[in-house]
């Protein structure tokens, strides 16, 4: 994974929206990378103005339009937040899901970070389902949701390991976000048929041993991946766990106290990719951190082999 050389954060100017901007600013420092922020002009609540205000709409328009500079100056200047990095900022016309992406491609941006909630124009509610479909249409570059204000640099990261292919990345992804961090490497599983084999009568110690085996497998191929990535063994922890993926996820973020989750989010279908993803979709409603979303549109989940049962 190449160091971090751009990172842009999305803003609708609404103050959970600039938690975003302020973590991008700890990331750039910490980084050396280059900064922008970018902010989408709706053209929907213009419509609206020019339909609410008639004559008055263009000079309404405008007078936003000149707040919006003027609050994303004040931001980037305020020394008390830019941790001395001089960032620039883009003010664009346009869909803010299409004006955010066509503002990273055009800066090639290696990070795009964003805010959980917000809220844009005439206080419509706009800026959480944007982010939403953000991960949904990105599939070049990294996604980080922040929900938490950010005070000091990530000191503790969770990477949730599926072992498909890009799970190797989320691990030197991680490292390049925060080399400083405590990095836990966590797998969760459930077991084929496993729901069907208890309803069956299955015995439970037979069921217990192929859970073990199971763990000890999937161990075994945590360590492996941990030294693909270039970790070495005092370099993170592993915990493997049995039970379902987004229920460990989150235990293990307050078990282990870490603040950012990192995730890989897998284009396997057309169905997936309208609902997130399941343990996505769970994950990012319902943990204390931010999030970092890894987008593999193309590879599959490689499901590691189910170990034989003595």
């Amino acid at each position: 994974m190449k160091p971090l050389a751009r990172i842009l954060a999305a803003t609708d100017l609404s103050a959970p929206a600039r938690h975003a901007v302020d973590r991008g600013f700890l990331l750039a420092a910490a980084s050396g990378a280059a900064y922008s922020v970018v902010h989408a002009l709706a053209p929907d609540a213009f419509a609206e103005l020019a339909a609410l205000f008639s004559a008055e709409a263009p000079a309404l328009q405008r007078r936003l339009e000149e707040d919006a500079h003027r609050q994303l100056r004040a931001m980037l200047d305020d020394a008390q937040r830019n941790r001395g990095v001089r960032a620039d900022y883009s003010l664009v016309p346009g869909a803010p899901l299409a004006a955010i992406l066509a503002e990273a491609d055009a800066r090639g941006a290696d990070l795009l970070v964003v805010g959980a909630r917000g809220e844009s124009f005439l206080r419509h509610a706009l800026f959480g389902s944007t982010a939403s479909r953000l991960l949904r249409k990105s599939v070049r570059r990294p996604v980080l949701v922040v929900k938490t204000v950010p005070h000091e640099p990530y000191r503790s990261l969770l990477v949730a390991i599926d072992f498909s292919p890009y799970s190797e990345a989320c691990i030197r992804m991680a490292r390049a976000l925060a080399p400083d961090a405590d990095l836990v490497l966590l797998h969760a599983f459930e077991l084929p048929f496993e729901g069907k084999l208890i309803h069956a009568g299955v015995d439970e110690d037979i069921l217990h041993r192929y859970v073990r085996v199971a763990r000890e497998e999937r161990l075994r191929q945590l360590h492996q991946l941990a030294e693909a990535a270039g970790l070495a063994p005092i370099d993170y922890s592993a915990i493997v766990m049995h039970g379902y993926p987004a229920e460990q996820i989150l235990t293990q973020e307050q078990e282990q106290n870490c603040d950012l989750i990192v995730l890989g989010k897998h284009g396997r279908n057309p169905a997936e990719e309208l609902l997130l993803g399941s343990v996505t979709k769970h994950v990012l409603a319902e943990c204390q951190g931010d999030v970092l979303i890894m987008i593999d549109a193309a590879a599959g989940v490689v499901s590691p082999p189910e170990p034989a049962v003595s």
